[in-house]
C-alpha cells in the first residue's frame, strides 16, 4: 500500500514537472514572438522612414514622390488592424517607383542619392527576413498550443493566440539586384 502511494506520488511529481517544463517552453515562445514582433515593427518603421525621406528629398520626379510619400506616411500612421494592408501598399509603391533600374541610377546620381539608395536597399531586404523570423516564432508557438496537454491543462493561460504577419514584402527588382 505504501509503495503504491509512493509510485503514484512520483508519477504525479513527474507529470507536474513535465507540465511545468512545457508551460515554461510556451512562455519562452511567447517572449520570442514579442521580441520578433518588435524587431519586425522596427524594420517596417525604418523602411517607411527611409522611403518617406527619399520621397521628400527632391531626387524623385514629382509623381513618384507623391506616391511614395503617401504610402510611407500611411504605413507610419497605420493602426494595428490595418498594418498588413498598408505595409503591402508601401511595398507596391516601392515596386512602382523603382520598377526600372534607370530610376535607381537616377536617384544614385543625385546629391546624397547613393546613401539614400543604400539605406533603402538595406531596409527593403531586412523586412522579409524580420517577417519570416516572426512568422517562424508564431508557427512554433501555434504548434505547441495545439497539443492536447496544453489545451487540457490550459498551459497557455490567458495569452492571446499568436497571429502571423502576412503582407506583400517583395522588394523592387531594381533594388533587390543591387549589392547592399
Amino acid at each position: 500500500m505504501t509503495a503504491t502511494l509512493i509510485w503514484i506520488l512520483v508519477a504525479l511529481v513527474a507529470i507536474g514537472l513535465y507540465l511545468s517544463w512545457t508551460a515554461g517552453r510556451l512562455d519562452r515562445l511567447h517572449a520570442r514572438i514579442d521580441a520578433s514582433r518588435a524587431g519586425l515593427d522596427a524594420q517596417l518603421l525604418r523602411r517607411a522612414s527611409v522611403a518617406q525621406e527619399l520621397a521628400t528629398s527632391g531626387v524623385l520626379d514629382p509623381a513618384a514622390s507623391i506616391v511614395l510619400y503617401e504610402a510611407a506616411h500611411a504605413a507610419r500612421q497605420a493602426e494595428e488592424e490595418q498594418r498588413e494592408v498598408v505595409e503591402s501598399e508601401l511595398s507596391q509603391a516601392l515596386r512602382a517607383v523603382f520598377a526600372e533600374p534607370q530610376q535607381v541610377e537616377a536617384v544614385r546620381e543625385a546629391p546624397g542619392g547613393e546613401q539614400a539608395t543604400r539605406e533603402l536597399t538595406e531596409a527593403v531586404r531586412r523586412v522579409p527576413m524580420a517577417r519570416r523570423f516572426h512568422n517562424d516564432s508564431v508557427r512554433a508557438a501555434r504548434a505547441l498550443r495545439r497539443h492536447r496537454k496544453v489545451r487540457w491543462f490550459r498551459l497557455a493561460g490567458h495569452a492571446p493566440f499568436p497571429l502571423a504577419f502576412e503582407m506583400d514584402d517583395e522588394p523592387p527588382p531594381a533594388l533587390a539586384d543591387r549589392p547592399a
